[in-house]
Formats: C-alpha cells, structure tokens, sequence
C-alpha cells in the first residue's frame, strides 16, 4: 500500500469514526424512548382517580363514574381522520380519543346505599345520559369494531346492551332520550352503507381552490378537508341514519333518510324533532361549522314540517360576527312545539354602527303565521335561559367594545309587558357577578330555571379580593331583591351543585378544603319557614343554619401533597394596576429560604385597570396536580407563582400595541413582590406557560432579562402566520403591521439568549398553533446562535393526553429548569450586559 493509499485509508477511518460519534450522538438526543420524571412525581400521576358525579332528574340518587386520567400511546395511535375540523376514528365511527368511563356505580342520596354496575369486560362507557325521569339511564360503549349502545334500570342498577344497534358518534350526539322516558333518537351507522374505495396511489385531480375577488378573511383552522377524497371520506363516516330506539323491546325505526346530522333535538311534545343537516358544497378553508345546513322541523316518521332555514356556505362571515338569517334556534322548553330563534339586524358585522343588532323571534306548531317579535337587542345575543314556568326568560345580550353584559326578563306570553333590565355589568367584573340560575331537568326532558313562589336561586363563584366564597342566593324577580342561603366559609371552597327541593330548603355541595379531598354534602337550611316567601332569611340570622350530611367520602389520593403550602399575594405594577398571584411553596419548605422559582401565567385582555386588578381562585382548595402540570416543580423543590396575572389593559381595537411593555412589566412587578417576600432568588427564576401563556413566554425572553430560561408548550410564535386575528386582537396583518412584527417572537428570535424548551403536539388541532410554529422557532433561535431545544410530540393535540407523553413531558420540564435555572452558574459579565441592552 502505498503512503498516499495509507493516509486516504486513515482520513477515511477517521471520517467513518466522526460520523459515527455524530450519529451516536444524533441518536442519543432522539433514541432514548420516553423518558420518566422522578419517582415522587410519578407517585402523584399514578394516584388513584376520584369518580365524577352525576345527580339524577328525579334527585334521589347520584351516579358515580370513574375515568381514565392518562391512556397508553397506544390508543392514540388508533386510526385517525382528520375532516371537516372533526378527528374520527375510522374503526369505530366515532371521535378519536373520546374520553370515557371504565366504572359505574349508583348511590341513594336517602340512605347512602351504593350500587355497583355490572359492565361488560374492557369497557370503554361514554358519559351516562339521565332520562327525564331519573328512573333509567343509558351509555355508550366503544368497543373495536363500533360503539354500542346499553341502557340501565336506576332502581337495580342492571344494565343491558341493545342488539344489532351500532351508533355513528361522528358528529353530533349520538343519543338523546325522548319525553317519554322509554324511547332513545339515536344516530346509528347506516345499515346498508357501502364499503368505500380506497384512496387511489395516483391523483385524480389537482386541488383547486378559488375566490371571486370578495373578501372572506378566515382563522387559520387545522383538520379541514384538503381534498375531492376528504370529502367522500367526510361523507362516509359524518352520515348517519336517525332512528328511535325502543329501549324495553329493543325495536328500531328509522327516521327520514341517512344524512350528515350536526343537530337533533325532541321537541317537548315528543311529537317533533328540530334537526340541522350538514350539506354540500363543502369548503377547503372552514370547518363543518361554516358549511351549508338545513334547518328543518321533522315529525317522528322524518315527514318534514317547517324549514326555518337554509344558511349557505359561511364565508362571507366578518371575524367577530355571526351569519344573517335564523340561528341559536332552539325549542321553547315550556311549551309542546314552539320555535326560539335569533336574527341579526346589522347583517352580522359588528362593525357596523346600528340601534339594534339582533332580535328573538318565536313560532308556535304547526308554524304556519308569521313568528312573533320577543325583543330586540342593542348588543349582540348571548343566550336564553327560560324558566319553567310563567313564560319567562333569562335573555342575555354582549357589547363586544364595552365588555358588558346585560340580562334582561322577558315574558314570552305578554307582549304589552317590555323586558326589564336585571344586571348590566363589565363581563369581566367577577366581584359583581349575581350567579347563575339553578335550574333543572322538566318532565319533557328540557333544562329550565327552577321558579318557586315568584322567586329564583342564584349560585356563583363568590369572587372578592380575598378570593372566591362560593355562594346560593334566593332572588325575587319581581321585587329584585336578594338573599344569601349560603356562603362558603373562610376555610373551605364549598360549591352548590343542586337543588333537591324547590324553596331551596335542602341542596347538594361539593365541598373541600386545603387538607380534605372534593366530597358531596346534602345541606339542609334549619329554618323551614323558608318556605315563606314574605320570609327574610340572612346568614345572619340567628334562626338560619345549614346542616350538613356526607353524601360521599373519597380519600386523599395523594397525601404527600398536603405539606404544600399556598397563600394568595397581592401587589402592583409600576402603573399601578393590582396584580395578584397564588404562591406555592414546596414540601418541607423552610421560611426564609430563597428557592429557584418558576412564574407560571396566561395573559388576558382587560378594558379597564379595576376589572384587570380582580383577584380569581382560592387558597382553600383542595391541591390536585395532574398532566404534565407546572405544580410538579413543587416536588422538585421549587416555589410556584401560579396564576400570575398578566392583564394587557387598554381599548380593544389598539390594547395590543403595548403587550409587550405590559407582559414584562406584570413579570417584573411579581418577581420584585416574590424576592421581597423572601421566597425567591431573583438569579434563579424560569418562566412557562401553554398556547397563549407559550407565546408570552417567549415575548418576555426576547424582550427583558428577567429570567434564566423558559418552557413554551404548544404556541405560536409568528403572527404573520395568523394574519386575521390573534386571541381578541381584531386587527388583520395588513392593518397593523408593525403591531403584528413587534408582538411576534419568531421576530425577535435573535434576542433570546436565554434557553428556552420548546414543546408541541404533532397533531395539534387549535387554531393559530399549527405545529410548524415551534418548528420555525427552533430554527430560528438555532440559526441566530440562541440555546433552544424542541421537542415535537407524536401523536398528541394542543394539550396532552397519553400516560408516556405526559411523563416525557414532565421529565423534559423538569430537566430543563434544572439545568438552566435551579443550577445555573452566575451570569458572566457579558451575559448581564447582554441582557442589559434588550
């Protein structure tokens, strides 16, 4: 051999030894498998899972069903097409990765007694749906091939599979009780669908869109249709028969014929259905949503009645309008047939200045005349809330400039009677939030406000500068007065979920406090003369009490983390807006000492200083920590700032003109209150937040030199991608450019210095977040010299749902704040000047 054949043999040797090194090294960022966090974290993700509660319409019993909190991969792998803005699992003919139940049970609220339900082994049960009655019940269950359908007797507790009944949960609800409590409308697979081709390897067509020069500005949806073929796919598994399923025989009988179902709704005579059919053509640019529909009134045979409407393609719809012609059609629920509707009097634009923008119509069986005018709205609906009684109504309407909300009553059945006002307020305005109405199940199987002696029961968060203190309010509509039940006290975090009687004598809460887990109480008011309208009744009073009687008693799943400890802080920014943050503090926490700290935080938009200063939450809950949470740096010894309020104040149409100045003064305010307090090491402290939170997280990297590093989880980095509208920005891209380049941290991706991780779903559905935004990132913090590492989630959506992706999660977070921020080394003098300069 000769030397020149020597040394090519060497440098060949030693170039097959570099890439060698490089692919080992290639292989071992990517070729480590899922990996697992600390043991103390899993302990928690393993912890037992408390049932939900479901309480019947006859209220004397609650149904208890227990979950799955994380499914293997592997049933994320399951078959998955993505149509129409819908993910359909091909093999089932219903939703990919629905949740579901694997445990039911029944349990007495008389007596306690408990029922455990016999379900069939592997079972997968969709959420159990009450009938009018109370007195059965029925599920589905998703098994390989289909989804069946099974009904349960609440008095035993036995439950049984309906044969030869296969239902289409595509779209839609694939089952809904009629009012005779026996009979289910159900959605099934149509018995004689044809097998459908499969996709040719060689393309038909190309894919053709087009515009006729009008403007149709459009969100940046994911999952749409894409091509000819998405559209039969779309067509195959979206189209279903109707039918009504006798559940003591278990007779079927179709209903009209097989089409694309979005709505169906049993009018309270039993004798109509309202149903809204999905119809060609379809669009490339809008989801199932914006497509055609027909909206119809059907009898029970699928004879059809009324058409109400037959919307076109909506994509001619201004960002932040609603369509022209009939929508939010509903049925009266006090009523045998009749049609509630609303129409928009500003042809749908909110821009467009007029005295009036919506109004509510009404249509009585057989509808035949013209429909009565209810009302007419200043401000664009919200919703209808009716009572049970006495044809009146809850009507809501929303000023999108002002951010009020009024509520007004209206009495459907007296037209010389005008709507009264009830509250106006700021939407945001929790401090002076009256509740919600408590309502109920009717016999028909309609939801109504429950309406005893001329009076309502409100039940809201209770929120005030201390925090929330749930509450039950007795309201008279007509005299407007007001009188608190029930309040939550200083301890606890108790909210009203029920009513079991009427007057509001006894009620059902959910209660629990810092050391005791969410369980059930039966509250019973010691004074019955509340039963007396003319009755004053205070908590004050000295005749009032609430006696309390467990209803369940599930244990602690997690003990260990009951030696976290939480307070509630105030403080200020430099304009003087009120901030607020919950601080968490690790087990075995020492006072005095200063921790590595983790600011955690999803910014809002506020109109005003007052409404952006409200405190939210409470330090009396009961501490859960699940997912790939940020409260798992608590075990890792960490302080959290949970819940940092980030508000950017100012007038909707410009307010994000100074997000950016706003954001870091909100995280410098809370870092400065932190370090006072003497919980936190200002040289060791990390930021974090998902989707919008992710999006700020980078924004404050780029723009101060607050922090170490930071975790951004599924956001969007580059505005000019979302070009018509970003969260409540209602400015397009060509309006406001600057605006749009300034807030976008793919921008300013050259300024991070900081190491930030970046995390997506590879399948993520939201809108604007499309999993090429952090890709981009990563290229661009790379390409300009910035510490970034991306971490692309196979298989998952906007947030996370499998057991292994939630631990990797998790592992990766913890790691990463590890590395660059709990032991980060001093910064070095060209770092802080660096930093300075941003």
């Amino acid at each position: 051999m000769s030397s020149r054949d020597s040394l090519s043999s060497s440098f060949g040797r030693a170039a097959l030894s570099s890439c060698a090194l490089l692919l080992l090294l290639v292989c071992g960022a990517a070729g480590q498998g899922y990996r697992k966090p600390p043991q103390a974290v899993l302990d928690v993700l393993n912890s037992p899972v408390t049932p939900s509660v479901s309480i019947s319409p006859a209220r004397d019993q609650m149904l208890l069903a227990t979950g799955v909190r994380y499914p293997p991969i592997s049933e994320l792998a399951q078959p998955m097409l993505r149509l129409a803005g819908y993910r359909i699992n091909p093999s089932t003919n219903g939703r990919h990765l629905a949740p579901y139940f694997v445990a039911l049970s029944l349990k007495r609220i008389a007596d306690g007694a408990e029922t455990k339900i016999q379900l069939p082994p592997g079972a997968q049960v969709g959420s159990p749906q009450w009938s009018p009655n109370g007195k059965r019940f029925a599920f589905t269950n998703t098994v390989a091939n289909g989804i069946e359908l099974w009904v349960g007797d609440a008095a035993s507790g036995r439950v049984t599979k309906i044969t030869g009944v296969m239902l289409n949960a595509a779209i839609g609800d694939p089952l809904r009780w009629m009012p005779d409590n026996r009979t289910l409308l159900a959605q099934l697979v149509p018995a004689a669908r044809a097998r459908l081709a499969p996709a040719s390897n060689v393309p038909r067509e190309p894919n053709i869109q087009e515009s006729s020069g009008r403007a149709g500005p459009v969100r940046t949806y994911q999952d749409l249709l894409r091509t000819p073929y998405d559209e039969e796919l779309f067509d195959y598994y979206a189209t279903a028969q109707l039918a009504l399923v006798d559940t003591e025989g278990g007779r079927v009988t179709n209903v009209g014929q097989p089409a694309i179902y979005e709505e169906t709704a049993p009018a309270p005579d039993g004798q109509h259905l309202l149903v809204t059919r999905i119809r060609r053509p379809y669009s490339f640019l809008h989801p199932a949503g914006g497509f055609p529909k027909e909206v119809e009134v059907w009898d029970t045979r699928g004879k059809l009645i009324h058409k109400l409407a037959s919307t076109p393609l909506q994509d001619q719809v201004p960002i932040g309008g609603v369509s022209t012609g009939p929508r939010s059609h509903s049925w009266r629920p006090t009523e045998p047939a009749t049609l509630v509707w609303v129409e928009a009097l500003d042809e749908g634009d909110p821009k467009k200045k007029v005295a009036h923008r919506d109004r509510v119509l009404m249509l009585k069986a057989p509808f035949m005349g013209a429909p009565v005018e209810l009302m007419k709205l200043e401000d664009r609906y919200a919703v209808m809330t009716w009572f049970e009684r006495g044809g009146l109504a809850f009507v809501q309407d929303y000023n999108r400039d002002t951010r009020r909300i009024r509520t007004q009553l209206v009495n459907a059945d007296a037209a010389n009677v005008a709507p009264r006002v009830i509250w106006h307020r700021n939407m945001q305005d929790r401090y002076n939030d009256p509740g919600t109405a408590m309502t109920r199940v009717l016999p028909t199987g309609h939801r109504a406000v429950i309406y005893h002696n001329d009076q309502i029961f409100l039940s809201g968060a209770g929120a005030s500068n201390a925090g929330d203190r749930p509450f039950l309010d007795r309201f008279n509509v007509t005299t407007q007065k007001t009188e608190r039940l029930f309040r939550s006290d200083e301890k606890s975090y108790e909210t009203p979920v029920a009513l079991l009687r009427d007057d509001g004598a006894e009620f059902i809460t959910r209660r629990e406090t810092p050391l005791e887990p969410g369980n059930y109480f039966l509250r019973s008011i010691g004074d019955r003369r509340i039963d007396d309208p003319t009755r004053t009744i205070s908590v004050n009073d000295p005749n009032y009490e609430t006696l309390a009687k467990p209803l369940t008693q599930f244990p602690d799943p997690t003990p260990r983390l009951r030696d976290i400890k939480r307070q509630l802080v105030t403080y200020k920014r430099a304009d003087g807006v009120q901030l607020s943050f919950t601080l968490y503090l690790p087990p075995g926490y020492k006072e005095g000492t200063r921790l590595p700290t983790v600011v955690w935080a999803y910014p809002l938009e506020f109109n005003d200083a007052a409404t952006a200063g409200q405190v939210s939450g409470s330090t009396q809950r009961f501490t859960t920590i699940g997912g790939p949470s940020h409260l798992f740096y608590l075990l890792n010894g960490y302080a959290v700032l949970d819940n940092t309020t980030m508000p950017v104040v100012g007038d909707p149409e410009t307010v994000n003109n100074t997000y950016v100045e706003q954001i870091v003064s909100s995280a410098k305010a809370a870092i400065d209150k932190a370090t006072e307090m003497g919980v936190t090491d200002p040289e060791r402290v990390g930021v974090g937040g998902h989707s919008y939170g992710a999006f700020m997280t980078a924004n404050l990297l780029a723009h101060s030199n607050l922090f170490r590093a930071g975790v951004a989880r599924s956001g969007a980095y580059n505005r000019t991608l979302t070009p018509f509208g970003f969260q409540s920005e209602r400015r397009i891209l060509w309006e406001a450019p600057e605006m749009y380049i300034k807030v976008s941290p793919f921008m300013n991706a050259h300024k991070i210095k900081e190491p930030i991780l970046l995390i997506h779903g590879e399948a993520d559905n939201n809108t604007g977040t499309f999993p090429i935004q952090s890709e981009r990132m990563y290229q661009a913090i790379r390409g300009t010299g910035g510490t970034v590492r991306l971490v692309m989630l196979p298989l998952e959506s906007h947030g996370y749902a499998a057991r292994e992706t939630t631990e990797h999660v998790l592992y990766e977070m913890l790691d990463w704040f590890d590395r660059h921020v709990k032991n980060a080394p001093p910064r070095t003098p060209e770092q802080k000047a660096s930093a300075a300069a941003k």
